[in-house]
């Protein structure tokens, strides 16, 4: 498939994604964290403008000058940016103007292509392309805590949105253990294929005897945390988490309920029953720690993460969700960011968060690679985020 259709089946999928809801689903922001439909729409369509049409062309007259400040995530290189927390307050402009402007920068980047664009911008369009992937997933991931908080508790879809790998109602596949012998090992992404910068270079690391859980772990597994008082007993938790579960009152994963001594969860098709062998999902790095500290394993690190999974190891990969590690967000040996504002994409990020692997239910398939980093604080609960164990080999 050539770059110009791959674009055409991105931004069509966007649009497909955001067909079954109305102007006023796509304006709300629930939270600081998350952004309003409205406002992936246009940011996704801002790179794309920004940082491929007025660098192909030195005069380019921008759709509205405005836009280059209301939707700049965080390019300080670019210029400034309407503060994060207030993009629901963006009621102008309307979503049809932000249409409006999707249209005509996909017709101005696609006659770019059509004309033969320069090959540094073909690798511009390709990053954006998977850029726009990510806010794909932030799409769902927003809306549904925005649904979340509406006490009508709307569904976005109807049906189940699961991809388990369940081999009846009410069981799980047998949770088995793959062994991973200690040696050196390469990570990092090699070969032909798209890649972002914090995947290179690919390198050597040294992983000692391990096993990794074939995988995540279940509803059913993570309840009976909850039931032995996980949230409460201290010695599980790192301090910092226990901390942030007390002051924010956890007692369960984000969109769990409690009535009438049976448990429910919040999901993209409205509030269903908790499916006990569902992957857990909607947990922080906290919580995962915690739970993995209680059944007496721990976070794999991403090395072991990714080494079992070239060696072919018969993991759920990817699963229903994102898979914690203990591994912090840092820089490979050797990382060197990509040129001009494009190196804002995701070196300025590693600090204080921790890194993710594998894929969600909400994750494009196509947007899904072993070598993927995804990246958040250790408090952030509201990604399609669970837990795959790990030990120590004797």
């Amino acid at each position: 498939m050539d770059l110009a259709e791959t674009y055409r089946e991105v931004r069509a999928a966007t649009e497909a994604l955001c067909a079954p809801l109305s102007a006023e689903d796509c304006a709300i922001q629930s939270m600081p964290d998350a952004s309003p439909v409205k406002w992936h729409l246009a940011h996704t369509t801002w790179f794309f403008e920004t940082l491929v049409l007025e660098a192909a062309a030195p005069g380019y007259a921008a759709f509205d000058p405005a836009f280059r400040v209301l939707f700049n995530s965080y390019y300080e290189s670019v210029g400034q940016q309407h503060p994060r927390p207030e993009r629901g307050m963006l009621s102008r402009p309307s979503l049809e103007r932000v249409r409006e402007y999707r249209r005509h920068v996909d017709a101005g980047v696609l006659r770019l292509l059509d004309s033969g664009a320069p090959q540094e911008l073909l690798g511009v369009i390709e990053l954006g392309v998977h850029h726009e992937q990510q806010h794909q997933e932030l799409i769902l991931t927003d809306l549904k805590h925005a649904f979340s908080r509406n006490p009508l508790r709307p569904a976005y879809r109807a049906g189940p949105t699961s991809r388990t790998g369940a081999t009846r109602a009410g069981a799980a596949p047998a949770l088995r253990w793959h062994a991973g012998e200690a040696g050196v090992r390469e990570i990092g992404h090699a070969g032909p294929g798209f890649a972002f910068d914090n995947e290179r270079p690919r390198h050597r690391v040294f992983v000692e005897a391990f096993e990794l859980a074939s995988r995540p772990v279940t509803n059913g597994e993570f309840l009976r945390f909850v039931r032995d008082g996980g949230y409460a007993r201290p010695e599980l938790w790192l301090s910092e988490g226990f901390a942030a579960a007390r002051a924010r009152g956890w007692r369960a994963p984000l969109y769990w309920e409690e009535r009438d001594g049976s448990w429910w969860r919040f999901t993209l098709a409205g509030m269903a029953p908790l499916r006990p062998e569902e992957p857990v999902c909607h947990v922080s790095h906290y919580e995962a720690d915690a739970y993995a500290r209680w059944a007496g394993a721990r976070l794999p690190t991403e090395a072991e993460w990714e080494s079992a999974a070239e060696a072919g190891a018969p993991l759920a990969l990817p699963g229903e969700v994102w898979e914690w590690t203990s591994s912090a967000y840092t820089a490979y040996p050797g990382f060197r960011p990509l040129a001009g504002s494009l190196g804002e994409y995701n070196g300025k990020f590693m600090s204080n968060q921790m890194v993710l692997r594998g894929g969600s239910r909400a994750t494009p398939p196509g947007h899904i690679r072993r070598s993927y980093r995804n990246f958040f604080p250790p408090d952030a609960r509201w990604q399609f985020s669970g837990i795959r164990l790990a030990r120590d080999r004797a």
